[in-house]
Order: C-alpha cells, then structure tokens, then sequence
C-alpha cells in the first residue's frame, strides 16, 4: 500500500545502556533507520522511545494516511492509550501528541499496532531486533553521564570528609 508506513520497533538493554531502534518501511524498503541510546532507563521506557521516535519518523513522511506500528512489546504499547496514572505518562502523552497531530491532518488516518514476537523471526522484525542486539556501547566516563552517578560520589565524598 503506498501510503502506509511500516514501523517496526525494538529496543535492548545492555549494562544499563538502552538502545532503542526503529524502522519506518515504504513499500517493502526501508525508508527510514532510527538508532537511541540511553543511560539507566527501563525496558518500558525504552520501547515507549523507540514508538515515539518511529511515530514521529513516519507521520512526517509526505502522503502517508496509516501507520502500522509492529512491535514485540505490545503491553508496553497499550500504555499509549493508559488513562490511568503510571511512571511512562511523559512518553504517552509525547506521543498521544504526535497521534492527535497525524489524524488532525486528515479524517482518513490510521494507525495500527501489531504484535511481532521476536522468536517468530519474520524478517523486517528480525533485522531491527538483531540491530538493537548489535551495539555494544561502554560508557568511558559514567561520572559524566549518570546524574546519580555524579549524586553518589559527591556524597561519597562528603561522608570520607
């Protein structure tokens, strides 16, 4: 269909560092390729990331009217559409923004989310899924990265003074 996006996400997390990638496809090619890393985040966060990104990718795409999203986090995806109070509402809302945006510009919009284990190996699932197993990032100076990191040595600090 030429004016369907195909989204397909997955995120991983290795030695605290996340990755969370997505795919946006167009006519069975890949249009699209979005690589995140993050320090000290959840597996909900991420995924919930890596949806954002990818909704945010393919709704700004010209002529695209239905965005299929497929992923093999579904639960994390129906906190989306959570009403209830939950640590992920930031991204929710981020991308109940960019939702509102899409079918404000045209009625006929759709969006589509579909479940896609890992383990069944369907081949534009699987690349993304080996992609966000691939990046093997270390930190060289987590002081410098991590907030809490910094937080705990400066207390450290204090109390050996």
């Amino acid at each position: 269909m030429p004016h369907t996006a195909l989204m397909v996400t997955d995120a991983s997390i290795k030695n605290d560092i996340a990755t969370s990638i997505s795919h946006i496809h167009l006519m069975n090619s890949l249009l699209t390729k979005t690589v995140h890393h993050a320090l000290f985040v959840t597996s909900t966060e991420v995924e919930l990331f890596a949806t954002r990104c990818g909704i945010n990718q393919a709704y700004s795409k010209d002529n695209i009217s239905k965005i299929i999203v497929i992923t093999d986090s579904i639960h994390t995806a129906k906190k989306i559409f959570d009403s209830d109070s939950h640590p992920y509402q930031l991204h929710s809302i981020a991308i109940l923004c960019e939702l509102q945006e899409f079918f404000n510009s045209n009625l006929d919009n759709s969006i589509e989310f579909w479940e896609c284990p890992s383990q069944l190996k369907w081949r534009f699932h699987h690349d993304v899924d080996k992609d966000s197993k691939s990046f093997h990032l270390t930190p060289s100076y987590p002081c410098k990265i991590s907030w809490d990191f910094c937080k705990k040595t400066n207390s450290n600090n204090i109390i050996k003074q």
